[in-house]
């Protein structure tokens, strides 16, 4: 008889291949390490100066960026405790569209300096009860930081736009900011509604081009199509346009008929009908008025020689999201089967042409008359991954510019608004009583890791900067912060940001640190880790990371 122990305590509670976790070294420390790790990977790509990654998804696709969201997007963190830094960041992202690596990154701060006190004997809920001040004190004084004036802009003015874009952009894509933002901004300023709290991100598209290099990116006022218009006409000017919605084809019947032909006349005239049958609907939608047809499915053989003969343009777009944009952008409404158009339905576009650009044709479409609804931004680089990386600083740009719609306040950038908060907590620090005056100054502390980490990856010596900002601070000026760019004068590369021009949005930062503070004491508020078993059978996938969620 073999000898079986019995389980007892929590053993015997929970199913059998369960993991259980307790106290502060096995679940705190490890989830708290599991942290840090994530933000040091993020961490070098902090800043203009930071570095790319190259990650490679399960599906063997290859990303080289330094977009904190996209970086912890495609690594599938499998930890649960940094899974709750990947969502904060994630948060960030869909909110603000910038700062994803700010989030990550200070959480991860936190929670190292939370780990120090923890091994110095202070509990985690005191340390908390700090956090939780430390970040109802930084919102304050980061109101008081806000530059005086700021709070009225004309979001339709391009030097204020690119004045509050420019950190977003050249975090992605230091040196070519310039560029890039006067092109974001033209773009956003087009398609800017009557009141620009309703600014859809949706309306600035990128379509992305191989070949050429960053200066010959343009600006088209309507839609770019990738692809070939279907028949010989290739260009048409100021026309009205028809949608189908479901291709432009004879239609088969729901029901299955048998049709019995019984001599040669018959057969021939069955082919004439068919044939006249698919005229008289191609006859009907030219006398309608419309000189283009866009089709979201197949276009016939014969439907496509009637359309040549009655000299209409014909166009397809396949994914039926660009297809809504279309019809948005054109004002058209879509139908559903091939039949004559009401007037109603027709819409209208300034010009239609089939140009080639860099080896790829597209199908340009303008609409400069009316409502600019949509305006697509052509970026070109020599490879696609160069062209990916573009994208993304020109979605942080168009979101930057969400955000400023709303909320138009800047505080200065290039770790200036850090270094003066973390001076301003450690006082506040100092008046606490409590053992949460320690956790304060910890948070306090993690606020220079902005600018060490911004030295570091540019190659200076943070401890030097750190120190010499500090000093410029004690002494009033609040607005000094780190430039990268020139390191000649006699402040070496400390500078007044407002004389280089270096601003970050209000609600980014606001975001950014509350939503690290969120997810640090979320962290340290878990004591116990518990879990099942993984179930049996073929692993469950989320929807693939790296997929559109259009």
């Amino acid at each position: 008889m073999g000898f079986s122990m019995q389980p007892y305590g929590i053993q015997s509670m929970l199913k059998e291949g369960h993991k259980h976790l307790s106290g502060l070294d096995e679940a705190v420390i490890k989830n708290i390490d599991a942290c840090k790790q994530l933000s040091t990977i993020t961490r070098t790509s902090l800043g203009p100066e930071g570095m790319n990654k190259m990650v490679i998804n399960h599906i063997d696709k290859l990303f080289v960026t330094n977009d904190a969201a996209t970086i912890v997007n495609e690594l599938e963190v499998q930890h649960p405790a940094a899974k709750i830094l990947v969502l904060a960041g994630k948060a960030q992202q869909e909110e603000i569209g910038d700062g994803a690596n700010l989030t990550i990154s200070f959480a991860g701060e936190l929670l190292q300096n939370a780990e120090e006190l923890i091994r110095t004997g202070l509990h985690p809920s005191e340390i908390i009860s700090g956090y939780t001040k430390s970040i109802t004190k930084v919102i304050e004084i980061l109101e008081e930081l806000v530059e005086k004036g700021s709070e009225n802009m004309d979001v339709r003015n391009k030097e204020q736009v690119v004045t509050r874009m420019k950190a977003a952009v050249a975090s992605k894509q230091h040196g070519q900011e310039d560029i890039l933002c006067s092109l974001i901004a033209d773009a956003c300023i087009q398609v800017c509604p009557k009141n620009p709290a309703n600014f859809d991100v949706d309306n600035v598209r990128v379509s992305k081009l191989v070949g050429g290099g960053l200066h010959n990116c343009t600006i088209v006022q309507g839609m770019v199509l990738k692809g070939d218009a279907v028949g010989s006409i290739k260009r048409m000017e100021k026309a009205k346009v028809a949608v189908f919605a479901s291709g432009i084809d004879t239609s088969a019947t729901e029901t299955k008929g048998t049709v019995l032909i019984h001599s040669a006349e018959q057969l021939e005239n069955y082919a004439k009908t068919e044939e006249a049958k698919v005229e008289e609907l191609i006859k009907a939608v030219a006398d309608s008025g419309a000189k283009i047809i866009v089709s979201g499915g197949a276009v016939g053989e014969m439907a496509l020689h009637f359309c040549e003969r009655y000299k209409l343009m014909v166009l397809k777009i396949s994914s039926k999201f660009e297809l809504r944009r279309f019809c948005r952008s054109t004002g058209t409404a879509a139908l559903l089967k091939l039949s004559q158009p009401k007037p109603d339905d027709l819409g209208f576009v300034g010009s239609v042409s089939v140009e080639e650009i860099g080896g790829s044709r597209v199908t340009v479409v303008r609409s400069e008359e009316g409502g600019n609804t949509v305006a697509t931004v052509v970026l070109r680089g020599s490879t696609d991954s160069i062209l990916d990386d573009l994208e993304r600083a020109v979605d942080d740009g168009v979101n930057t510019y969400k955000a400023m719609c709303r909320d138009s306040r800047m505080v200065p950038g290039a770790a200036a608004t850090e270094i003066e908060l973390a001076r301003r907590l450690k006082e506040f620090s100092f008046k606490e009583t409590g053992l949460d005056q320690y956790a304060i100054a910890k948070f306090a502390e993690s606020f220079e890791m902005v600018p060490r980490t911004l030295a570091e990856n540019a190659g200076l010596n943070p401890m030097d900067i750190i120190s010499k900002l500090y000093e410029k601070h004690a002494s009033g000026n609040t607005k000094v912060g780190i430039d990268l760019g020139g390191g000649a004068s006699e402040d070496g590369v400390c500078k007044d940001v407002s004389t280089i021009n270096i601003w970050d949005l209000y609600v980014t930062k606001f975001f950014a640190l509350k939503y690290a503070a969120d997810a640090a004491c979320t962290v340290l508020r878990v004591d116990q880790i518990i879990m099942a078993k993984p179930a049996g059978g073929p692993a469950r996938r989320d929807q693939p990371a790296g997929m559109d969620e259009d």
